[in-house]
């Protein structure tokens, strides 16, 4: 984790212990050396369920409104959450994607059973071309994942050159031959997914050496300055991360983490996504918080090997995964989402943003219908579910600098087991203003919590939000989308030139604005 500044340390030592004063933030407002990576704010999309078909694509005959085939609202939802970069095309299901099925004419592209995820036909319908113009209609980056586990390094290779040549070779034509004169300028190349699992069931070190051969061809055909990201550790191995960063090729300037917040109370079971008890909803966010400990671990080995910080750490897999919705396909994957995510996002991302000197790229699990969606489908309708507030809400973050801070908090506890009541992260955009973050984790009290910045004053708070809900389980559902929605926040004052005071309400994330 970032040390503070040794003038906020003095601070903590100075004015930090204060029986009287139970919730404090401490906010060093002459930090900010660090950028908070804009991508750190990026989802996923696989071929699983209806993330795809039925979410992003209709086609363009649907009666749903598209634009050439992507659903017209969630085109625009996404643009109004600034998504940054998307992932694609898994997951599981990218180890055992051939990404010459899906181009071509439509109606000529091979069809492929999609073994991870349901057993379904895949009809190929949407590929490459579909994903890479998707991305600039978004204005955000491609994240492409290479089959490793049953894939080659020719086709690897391949794929780069069609996807990123300009020159008169054969891919490039291929290209052109099927519509796309220019090349796209992929910038991100995972190479291999889950190789410890789903992706070859590989160990470290032979994975490593297959790493350092299709990160060298690559780089060969990578004149467009692709950025390789290594298929990193499945939670807790850290002897994964120690491996790969060992002997790491010199192509790698990324290494991937993948944590799913499990949420029920018992060894490996799931939580349901609504209808969830109290205890649930405390165990979701007290596994969701471990988050925190897998990053400081895992950075801890990459500064070993890497003292520079110049491999940054991916967590390209994150969220809560509970229990299916009744009637729904086991392998689809498709979970509602109610204010516990919300928070569980919120928590996540200010881990993520207070690390954002070695995390540079995180993408949630998964953009649409599947996982922790920040939106669901159900023919032609659309709800935006609570975690998706939190995204919009948390964009202000996107390539601001992250400034210092220390939160001292009251505990929440629950059966005898204990979490911070209170998470943050604070930046400071290029004009100058200084955001703020706040969850309250607790879902029966409110908190008051005194924010005072070290070496800056304020003149007042331009703007703030909160999003909250009626009990700790509410969801938005198609017949009521608006039943957890941000609104304007004013629970708060300031108490001197350097000081405000804000009372968080119970289950709430809050955002201010501060001029």
């Amino acid at each position: 984790m970032k040390q503070l500044s040794t003038f906020l340390c003095l601070f903590l030592i100075s004015f930090g212990v204060n029986a009287q004063e139970n919730n404090k933030l401490i906010i060093d407002a002459k930090s900010g050396g660090v950028v908070i990576n804009k991508n750190i704010y990026g989802h996923f999309a696989e071929h699983l369920g209806r993330c795809i078909y039925d979410g992003i694509w209709v086609g363009k005959d649907s009666k749903i409104p598209n634009i050439n085939g992507y659903r017209t609202d969630i085109l625009n939802a996404l643009k109004e959450m600034k998504i940054p970069v998307l992932r694609w095309p898994g997951g599981c299901f990218a180890d055992t994607y051939h990404w010459m099925d899906g181009i071509g004419p439509e109606n000529k592209r091979a069809k492929m059973m999609n073994y991870h995820w349901g057993g379904v036909v895949e009809n190929n319908t949407f590929g490459t071309h579909e994903f890479l113009n998707l991305c600039e209609m978004l204005g955000c980056e491609p994240y492409i994942s290479a089959n490793v586990g049953s894939g080659s390094v020719v086709e690897m290779t391949q794929w780069i050159e069609y996807m990123n040549s300009d020159k008169d070779v054969p891919m490039a034509n291929l290209r052109r031959q099927n519509g796309r004169e220019k090349p796209w300028n992929v910038k991100f190349l995972g190479v291999g997914n889950e190789s410890w699992g789903c992706g070859g069931n590989m160990t470290p070190d032979y994975y490593v050496n297959l790493l350092r051969n299709y990160s060298e061809m690559a780089g060969i055909y990578g004149q467009w300055k692709l950025q390789q990201i290594g298929c990193g550790a499945n939670g807790a191995d850290y002897n994964w991360t120690d491996v790969v960063m060992k002997q790491r090729p010199g192509g790698m300037s990324g290494l991937s983490l993948h944590y799913y917040t499990i949420a029920g109370t018992g060894w490996g079971d799931k939580s349901p996504a609504t209808g969830f008890e109290k205890k649930q909803y405390f165990s979701g966010l007290e596994k969701a918080l471990k988050i925190n400990e897998l990053v400081e671990k895992h950075s801890a080995i990459m500064d070993k090997y890497d003292p520079k910080k110049q491999v940054g750490l991916m967590v390209d897999e994150w969220g809560i995964w509970t229990d299916v919705e009744k009637g729904t396909e086991e392998g689809f994957l498709f979970q509602q989402n109610s204010i516990r995510d919300a928070l569980i996002a919120s928590v996540t991302l200010n881990v993520f943003n207070n690390h954002a000197d070695r995390v540079r790229m995180a993408n949630i699990a998964q953009t649409i219908n599947v996982l922790q969606s920040v939106i669901l489908t159900e023919g032609d309708k659309m709800v935006l579910t609570p975690t998706y507030y939190v995204f919009k809400m948390y964009s202000v973050h996107q390539d601001a600098k992250l400034l210092e801070s220390k939160m001292i908090s009251e505990e929440y506890e629950m059966e005898g087991k204990k979490i911070p009541a209170l998470s943050s992260s604070v930046s400071q955009d290029i004009n100058g203003n200084i955001h703020l973050t706040i969850s309250n984790l607790n879902p029966d009290k409110e908190a008051v919590l005194s924010v005072e910045l070290v070496g800056k004053s304020f003149d007042k708070v331009k703007s703030a939000s909160v999003l909250t809900a009626p009990e700790y389980n509410s969801f938005n559902s198609f017949d009521k989308p608006d039943v957890v929605k941000p609104v304007d926040f004013k629970n708060f004052k300031k108490t001197s030139a350097s000081t405000l005071q804000v009372t968080v309400p119970s289950k709430a994330v809050v955002v201010i604005e501060m001029l």
